[in-house]
């Protein structure tokens, strides 16, 4: 074969395979391309699932509002418990404590205190809408709505015209602060005697 035959076939072969090799690469980097793409994604669907799996849980309020129509449908039985006329228990009224009245006051001025702070509380109810919200009650687990827990009582708190009865009767000296933790609760505030 002439020189210059063979140098336009090795030529040509040459710029196939140049031709060839460049096809193989550019499709090596396409699809390494798409393969980075496609890592990444996946990479943003499994980080975006560990977050909603790792973001706190919003459960859903054991607490239901109830609005009053009618304060007759409230019952005060003291100043700190009140009954609703819903066939249920008696409701201790959380975040504060109210002195004790008949022969639960361990002092004749803890009694008229209590009397005080019951009638302050009917008074209250009587003269706006009443709103009361149903919360759980800081108990050991499993006792809540047994004698163990508030001697059976449910728990929550009252509003009226949109303030806090227990705000209003501790600003009053009637009552003082009484905050308990989620299954337990300090030692009772009995200042009144």
């Amino acid at each position: 074969m002439p020189d210059n035959v063979y140098k336009f076939r090795q030529a040509k072969w040459a710029d196939l395979k140049r031709f060839k090799m460049l096809a193989y690469f550019k499709s090596k980097r396409s699809s390494s391309r798409y393969f980075s793409f496609s890592c990444l994604v996946i990479l943003c669907l499994l980080v975006s699932f560990v977050a909603v799996q790792a973001w706190p849980k919003v459960k859903p309020e054991i607490s239901k509002s109830a609005g009053i129509p009618a304060s007759s449908s409230v019952r005060v039985i003291d100043g700190d418990t009140i009954s609703l006329e819903d066939g249920k228990r008696n409701v201790r009224l959380v975040g504060f404590n109210a002195p004790e009245t008949g022969s639960r006051a361990r002092c004749e001025a803890e009694r008229q205190k209590g009397e005080a702070a019951r009638q302050r509380l009917r008074e209250l109810v009587s003269n706006g809408r009443s709103d009361f919200e149903q919360v759980a009650c800081s108990c050991a687990p499993g006792t809540e709505g047994t004698e163990a827990c508030n001697f059976g009582r449910r728990c929550g708190t009252l509003r009226v015209n949109g303030v806090d009865v227990g705000s209003t009767l501790i600003n009053e000296g009637l009552a003082v602060r009484f905050v308990c933790g989620a299954t337990s609760c300090p030692t009772l505030l009995r200042p009144w005697c």
